[in-house]
């Protein structure tokens, strides 16, 4: 079911006739369009995007992944992690942001839509790396930012600021090693807000 009841325009009547019976929510707010799509529908949405009459969004100019832990199961989060996407129609001077949750909080996964716009490919693949959004349909998906032995995806909001693993070149073994994270855990804490006995201080 579409839930479409907004103002009436040009724009918005183009997405209508073109996502039809696909489910779909649009909003326009502060001069922006946000469409939210279901995992399901989301490639077929997007495909549709990209070549309907009246939209025609050429150009993907920005994805990224988002971790809504603390709103997911919230009024308009229905799941953690979400996939934010940026489409622009130049020939047309228009702009859309497209949101789609990924089903499953313990396996986030949502279909590539590199096949249809190829700048998606490396997007994709940051979204993967630092939050763990697996893309369906994506050739190569893999790290982008992180190195190999990477462990764990440091966006995700109960990544620990510490990281789990640390590494260095050893010059007797010749290669680089990865170890358990040495660094102690401290508290920074602006002098402004201490307390009078703040670290044992007097």
């Amino acid at each position: 079911m579409s839930d479409i009841a907004l103002i009436d325009s040009p724009f918005q009547n183009a997405l209508s006739a073109a996502l039809g019976d696909l489910p779909h929510g649009l909003v326009y707010a502060k001069d922006e369009w946000t469409l939210t799509v279901s995992a399901g529908a989301y490639y077929n949405v997007m495909a549709t995007l990209s070549k309907a009459q009246g939209l025609q969004f050429e150009q993907l100019i920005d994805l990224c992944g988002v971790d809504y832990q603390d709103y997911a199961g919230v009024a308009d989060f229905p799941a953690r992690f979400g996939v934010v996407v940026h489409l622009l129609s130049v020939s047309l001077n228009q702009r859309l942001r497209v949101r789609v949750f990924a089903e499953d909080d313990g396996f986030p996964c949502v279909a590539s839509v590199s096949s249809i716009w190829a700048s998606a490919a490396w997007f994709e693949r940051e979204a993967f790396d630092l939050f763990g959004v697996m893309f369906d349909g994506h050739d190569d998906l893999r790290r982008i930012l992180t190195d190999y032995g990477f462990v764990g995806h440091p966006f995700r909001k109960d990544f620990p600021i510490s990281g789990h693993v640390e590494m260095r070149y050893d010059a007797e073994r010749q290669r680089v090693i990865y170890e358990p994270v040495s660094i102690e855990p401290r508290e920074n804490t602006p002098r402004i807000v201490r307390e009078d006995n703040y670290g044992g201080l007097h």
